[in-house]
């Protein structure tokens, strides 16, 4: 048998997934595998039957769907017209990456595995289903897999064992060579840069939105800053409805920046090229030519905790023995909970770690920068409003992640904070964006009741579904809202006083912390038992659950099954089967977040 290609194709939302495919391919190019490594997205399906072995790494998003750079694979993967012998020529490994405070905990993976068995490809090894709740994070699965599925391939091309493995301290070549030109490159305008194509805004061509206002809404006194913040879309073709998501992408701070610049001794003004080796494609979001200070503040992630591939590829470039032994111990199998300890626990940023390593971050090579930082990636933000009540407006509801670790500085969200330092009343402040369909989607039907339940940030799509329903004279309306105070955080509050005074809407607050017992939306909803039993029953309402992934949505799905058992008179199984069963039809929806 002749030795194998390996192809290593991933999904991935947030970078992670896409991060562990490129160790596996650092894995794979030290023990001299002709390796390639792409989105899922970006691969030819149809030569997939041709493939001899591929791993398949894939993170899973929201309510078990999968990641967007992998959605017309996962289309493709479920025709029914595929022949269900069509992959027995493959030989293929699935790593799932996921979260177990989810209740479709790495549902993607699970569901990919059996799929490529349907069609007949050989698993060389269980599926992997890593956990970010793990204590040691999700190396904890992936360190064990990975060492079982080389064992598989030794095995399987006997050949690869005579092959000496590169040493794990020994660098492997840059993705990318920096060639550095003469003189400097006016300053462009961001907003020429982008805008240049408007048919349809997407990631590569954002639409240049200018802020309209960026207001706080929680009171002076209150722990958290909370924005609502306004963006002008006329002239952008953008459309959307309720339940629809802004796809934001922040920069670095200045100050970050600066610091980073001065530590690896670079001219944040200088203009270089990038010249890819094998067969790598220069990242279709930086311009060619490119300043230092652009890929520093719009493309680096320097301000993100660092991954465990970050310290492996540090120590490989290290001379100083003290730094090279404790960035190598990070890397190590047995250094986690040490790096733990060390990065993941404080939350510290991947430029606190250089500034760390003195000697190592003096030593760095341009050339790796891309293969050492990942890639910003853009966050996305439920949309607050309707284009019926706010036409060429879109408006969203930011929390501001700030707070305390042992760390002397505080840690700072990066998109919160670089939305909330921008001041439209100072200046012209310009965000770019685009949009991404949503997991709500709301009834048709004119008489059909909804019931949202919305506490803190999370109100933020029932306030557009409730301004687009209104418009279109859909009064059967209920919102359970909660928050800490009702003097401090209770956004929308005049808005929602209102609609019930036109009696378009029902509103159920529950103010958490303005009593001795705290009281949650999940105790207003079984409050309210006898009115949600008959919305749900005898009116078919359907029923949206939107905000932080922790606890809140499987409370208020316990508060609902607790309304059918009460009113209904049903077991707990049973109204455990009507829950499932209303998820099933599209009549329980939720959009949670961690």
């Amino acid at each position: 048998m002749s030795d194998p290609a390996l192809l290593i194709l991933y999904g991935s939302q947030t970078g992670t997934a896409q991060d562990t495919a490129q160790r596996i391919g650092r894995q794979a190019q030290r023990r001299h595998l002709n390796v390639r490594v792409l989105p899922l997205d970006r691969y030819d399906m149809a030569r997939l039957i041709s493939e001899s072995l591929v791993v398949f790494v894939c993170a899973t998003t929201g309510q078990g769907d999968p990641p967007d750079n992998m959605k017309n694979f996962w289309r493709f993967l479920f025709k029914k017209s595929l022949p269900m012998g069509s992959l027995s020529q493959l030989d293929c490994a699935v790593l799932g990456l996921g979260d177990s405070s989810y209740p479709k905990f790495n549902f993607v993976a699970k569901k990919l595995h059996k799929r490529l068995l349907q069609l007949g490809a050989s698993m060389l090894t269980p599926v992997g289903l890593a956990d970010d709740q793990h204590d040691l994070g999700q190396d904890a699965v992936i360190d064990p897999w990975l060492t079982s599925f080389w064992e598989k391939v030794l095995s399987l091309f006997p050949s690869l064992s005579s092959v000496v493995p590169l040493r794990e301290d020994e660098p492997l070549p840059p993705t990318y060579s920096f060639h550095f030109l003469d003189g400097k490159r006016e300053k462009t305008d961001d907003r020429l840069s982008i805008n240049m194509d408007q048919s349809v805004p997407c990631e590569l061509r954002p639409f240049v939105a200018s802020m309209v206002s960026n207001r706080r809404v929680t009171e002076p006194s209150h722990f958290q800053d909370v924005r609502h913040i306004e963006l002008d879309i006329t002239g952008s073709s953008i459309k959307f409805a309720a339940g629809d998501v802004v796809m934001i992408r922040p920069r670095n701070a200045p100050e970050d920046v600066h610091d980073f610049c001065q530590l690896l001794r670079l001219d944040p003004e200088s203009t270089f090229t990038l010249r890819p080796k094998n067969n790598s494609a220069v990242p279709a979001r930086l311009p060619q030519p490119c300043t230092v200070r652009h890929l520093v503040e719009s493309y680096l992630d320097i301000a993100a905790v660092p991954r465990r591939s970050f310290f492996e590829l540090l120590s490989t470039f290290s001379s100083n023995e003290l730094e090279r032994e404790k960035l190598a111990e990070f890397s190590s199998a047995t250094g986690q909970d040490e790096l733990h300890s060390y990065c993941n626990r404080p939350r510290r940023t991947a430029l606190e770690v250089l500034a760390d390593f003195p000697h190592t971050a003096a030593e760095l090579r341009v050339d790796y920068l891309l293969d050492l930082f990942p890639e910003i990636q853009p966050r996305s933000f439920s949309i607050a409003s309707s284009l019926k009540a706010h036409p060429n407006r879109i408006q969203i509801l930011v929390a501001v992640v700030r707070y305390k670790t042992k760390l002397y500085k505080p840690r700072r969200g990066l998109c919160s904070n670089w939305l909330a330092s921008l001041d439209p009343s100072q200046e012209e402040v310009y965000v770019p964006l685009w949009l991404k369909k949503g997991s709500l989607r709301f009834p048709i039907k004119k008489e059909t009741p909804v019931i949202m339940v919305g506490p803190g940030t999370g109100v933020a799509p029932f306030r557009s579904a409730l301004q687009e329903r209104i418009a279109e004279g859909k009064t059967a309306n209920v919102l359970f809202f909660g928050c800490r105070s009702e003097s401090k955080d209770f956004y929308f509050r005049t808005e929602w006083e209102l609609m019930m005074k036109a009696e378009q809407l029902l509103l159920f607050s529950a103010f958490s912390r303005d009593q001795e017992e705290k009281i949650y939306v999940q105790h207003r909803v079984k409050e309210k038992a006898a009115l949600i039993w008959d919305l749900i029953i005898n009116r078919m309402a359907c029923v949206y659950i939107a905000g932080n992934a922790k606890e809140m949505p499987a409370s208020v799905c316990d508060a609902v099954k607790e309304v059918f058992q009460q009113e209904g008179g049903v077991s707990a199984e049973e109204a455990e089967e009507m829950l499932t069963a209303m998820e099933k039809t599209g009549r329980l929806q939720m959009e949670t977040w961690s």
